[in-house]
């Protein structure tokens, strides 16, 4: 509850919204009440009194009301004058039971007093503003619970609608406030199965959440309300005889609170293995190639079916837990208005005012009492059947609630330090002093990593597979930081500069060339947004995209190139991401096997345009294609996450075996 808690929270920030939807659902409750409440004068008035005397008028009853309880104020106060007398002359022995008589008496006098003080209230009111006719009164009557029926629709059709209003402004909140903190994750928070697991939680959890927030905010508030307005009105009536109705409600609350505990423990395991159909269905369609290449289309069905048979079981467990609330809430119903019959029967049929030797109200019940009493228990009973519907939907929130902000109250482990370093543009050089770095403690990637580039220097990093390149490469933009020892641009450790500014000067193309499912526009300008179209155009002229753009494509850069940039081929990919780099104009410029997925024609382009654009830039250059080496003014070797050796080609070749065999095998054939 205490996550949800934090989700309502973000109510509070619409405090208008949430007093309006408050206001509605105290009239929609108070109209409720009232309505069960014009049934007294037209069971106990109109109808039949407790004398059986038919088609009274209110004004008639009320006179009568105000006569017949002046009659017995005056017996009671020549009762309470006679026991006044008895006090003074009584012994010492006799005058305790006196004193106790009298003083019921005067209790019973306050009362009565009280009662006649409301119908004295009363009388000028239904004298002046309703009929004098026992018929015409009854259509006054049914005319003001229509209209009290009408009024409550109202008031419940605006509540239903703010708190829609409401329920979403929340839930709009807490989304943006869940993807504001995944996006500022490691990249370590995005593997494939963690990518699945948050776009459950993004989507299922979520709606979840809302779907709580809305039945807490419309219906646990409002029935709640209703039945409130319900037992204050059989309070008014007789509240020690709504006590006694009450009495099966601790056991009951005892066995829903054990209930929820188990509905909230079912639904977050049966979110669990949401989570896990997610990554069943991420994995299967993105690789969907290769489950056809290999026919492995039955293996991946037993895999979805015994998935689905998981999420099956607990989805029952779930509908068997959420079986037992209604019918424990109307056991409930049945129960208190059982007690409240029997006891209140037993008063009114013997005219006793006490039960059990204690008593239950000041002056003997009516029929009409009772019956109203009844009336305002039984509209009671169908508040509570409405929230035992709902009672599943805020344990399925409750824990939609835990596993989001279980992902929401995770922090970054790179993140800007409370007082960053100021970063000019880079001019100097990057050094990397003494870098080790593992994902894992027991599996060291780079160890003892030293190495200076100067500013304006293209390097080029080659080596076996697994040998650390990458990570080497990805420690400059901050995506990780080492373990020991540090990566500086300009003498400036990057741990000490805010990762804004620090990215801001970095150009990455990779070997996947990264699209959205935008147009060719929008993914060149996707890292320069200030960027005018004869900006865009001219960078793509300067990455040889431009011509395909315009001779290829059907509406040239406002097309919208699909999914990943499925629309487009991997060369023309990779030419739009070098424009995107080329735009950014970075000072530092990374390129991670950019050309290892390009035919020759592209790469051919891509070679050229690399050529002009990475004079006098930084750059850092991953691949195992001899066309890029050409670029590179020293190559750096790399092996099991050490760096073998430095220099030119013609210097490694003479000095480093590994570099020439690397040649060998890798670049003959390109050569």
């Amino acid at each position: 509850m205490s996550n949800f808690g934090r989700t309502l929270r973000l109510v509070l920030r619409y405090p208008w919204t949430l007093a309006a939807s408050s206001a509605c659902a105290i009239l929609v409750a108070v109209l409720w009440g009232a309505n069960i409440g014009g049934v007294y004068p037209i069971v106990e008035i109109i109808f039949g009194g407790e004398n059986g005397q038919h088609g009274q008028s209110l004004q008639t009853w009320i006179a009568k009301q105000i006569t017949e309880e002046r009659g017995r104020i005056a017996a009671a106060e020549g009762s309470a004058e006679a026991l006044r007398e008895q006090l003074a002359q009584a012994a010492e022995g006799e005058r305790r039971g006196l004193q106790q008589q009298l003083a019921g008496l005067e209790t019973e006098l306050a009362n009565r007093r009280a009662y006649l003080e409301k119908r004295l209230w009363m009388q000028p009111i239904i004298d002046r503003w309703l009929p004098d006719d026992p018929f015409r009164t009854l259509l006054v009557i049914m005319a003001v619970l229509v209209a009290g029926t009408l009024l409550k629709d109202v008031f419940l059709i605006l509540d239903a609608i703010l708190v829609d209003r409401l329920t979403n402004l929340a839930a709009m909140d807490l989304r943006k406030r869940f993807y504001r903190r995944t996006l500022r994750m490691d990249l370590a928070s995005f593997g494939d199965s963690r990518t699945n697991e948050l776009m459950s939680r993004f989507t299922y959890d979520m709606d979840s959440l809302h779907g709580g927030i809305q039945t807490l905010l419309g219906r646990a508030i409002r029935e709640p309300l209703k039945m409130a307005a319900c037992f204050a009105g059989a309070g008014y009536v007789c509240w020690r005889l709504l006590v006694i109705s009450l009495l099966v409600a601790p056991a009951l609350g005892y066995l829903i609170s054990r209930l929820a505990r188990s509905l909230k423990r079912a639904n977050r395991r049966a979110m669990e293995e949401i989570s896990q159909l997610y990554s069943i269905l991420g994995e299967t369609f993105g690789n969907i190639k290769l489950v056809k290449a290999f026919t492995a289309e039955r293996g991946e069905r037993r895999r979805f079916h015994r998935n689905s048979k998981e999420i099956y079981k607990r989805a029952m467990k779930i509908a068997r837990y959420d079986s037992l609330v209604s019918p424990l809430t109307e056991m409930m119903g049945i129960s208190a208005i059982t007690l409240g019959v029997l006891a209140g029967a037993y008063l009114v049929l013997n005219e006793e005012t006490h039960l059990f030797g204690m008593r239950i109200s000041e002056r003997p019940l009516a029929w009409g009492q009772l019956l109203l009493f009844y009336g305002f228990l039984v509209g009671a009973t169908d508040p509570a059947r409405k929230l035992a519907d709902v009672f599943n939907r805020l344990q399925r929130a409750f824990a939609a609630s835990d596993r989001i902000y279980q992902m929401l109250d995770r922090e970054p482990t790179i993140r800007d330090r409370k007082a960053p370093r100021p970063l000019g543009r880079h001019s100097r050089e990057v050094v990397f002093r003494e870098v080790s770095f593992a994902y894992r403690p027991e599996m060291p990637v780079l160890e003892t990593i030293n190495l200076r580039i100067a500013a304006g220097e293209a390097i080029a990093i080659v080596g076996p597979n697994g040998c650390g390149k990458s990570t080497l490469a990805n420690l400059i933009p901050r995506f990780w930081d080492p373990l020991s020892g540090s990566v500086e641009i300009d003498g400036i450790d990057l741990r000490e500069v805010r990762l804004r500014e620090l990215r801001g000067q970095i150009g990455l193309v990779t070997q996947e060339a990264l699209m959205f499912d935008d147009s060719v526009f929008n993914n060149i300008r996707y890292g320069a947004p200030w960027a005018t179209r004869e900006q865009v155009v001219e960078a793509a002229k300067r990455a040889h995209a431009h011509r395909f753009i315009e001779q290829k494509l059907e509406r040239g850069y406002d097309t919208i190139i699909g999914p990943l940039g499925g629309k487009l081929s991997g060369g023309q990919r990779q030419r739009l991401a070098l424009a995107r780099a080329i735009l950014r104009d970075p000072s530092i410029l990374i390129l991670d096997e950019a050309t290892s997925q390009v035919d020759i024609e592209s790469e051919h382009l891509i070679h050229k345009a690399l050529a002009e654009f990475i004079h006098n830039r930084t750059t850092i250059m991953i691949t195992h294609r001899l066309a890029i080496l050409d670029l590179a003014d020293r190559i750096v070797v790399m092996q099991a996450g050490r760096i073998a050796d430095v220099g030119t080609h013609g210097e490694l070749m003479g000095r480093c075996e590994l570099y020439r065999r690397l040649y060998q095998i890798q670049f003959r054939e390109a050569a």
